[in-house]
């Protein structure tokens, strides 16, 4: 990926493109928003991404002499309201050491917020009782992820 770099980018921009006119035209999502939070957020915190279809993540990092797995969830929303709505399914099972929850504004898919939660604080927000929604799919309330998160792009807000 990294020799290919501006080619990459210039994809992603003419992708984000087409996505939003999509939706412009249609009201419905293109499709790519998982694809988008993975490449925004291997470029905004250097990440390496890792093969297409790795079970239970998506990219790595080293921190601390360890080589951390990275899964990363895409949420297209209203740059006023970003909290609404729910995080895409989580499974958990010591797949992945970190969830990534990258928050993109709808009307062009810029980044406006990435979050960070550890897998065990994941699994036990799951795991706890009184929201089938969680219980059962895996999902959870932005709010709720961001509960448990803390706040890992843009750094200085």
């Amino acid at each position: 990926m990294t020799g290919h770099l501006d080619a990459i980018r210039q994809l992603k921009s003419d992708a984000k493109a087409l996505a939003v006119r999509y939706y412009e035209l249609t009201g419905k999502p293109l499709g790519i928003t998982g694809e988008m939070a993975e490449l925004e957020a291997a470029e905004l915190l250097g990440l390496e991404l890792a093969d297409a279809r790795t079970p239970g993540f998506d990219a790595y990092r080293e921190r601390d002499g360890q080589r951390e797995r990275i899964q990363i969830k895409g949420r297209a929303v209203d740059a006023a309201d970003r909290y609404r709505g729910r995080c895409p399914s989580i499974k958990c099972g010591d797949q992945f050491d970190y969830v990534l929850t990258v928050l993109m504004d709808r009307r062009t898919l810029d980044v406006l917020e990435i979050w960070e939660a550890c897998e065990a604080d994941v699994d036990a927000r799951l795991k706890a009782p009184g929201s089938k929604s969680r219980n059962e799919r895996n999902s959870m309330g932005l709010s709720q992820f961001k509960s448990i998160a803390k706040k890992v792009w843009p750094a200085h807000a």
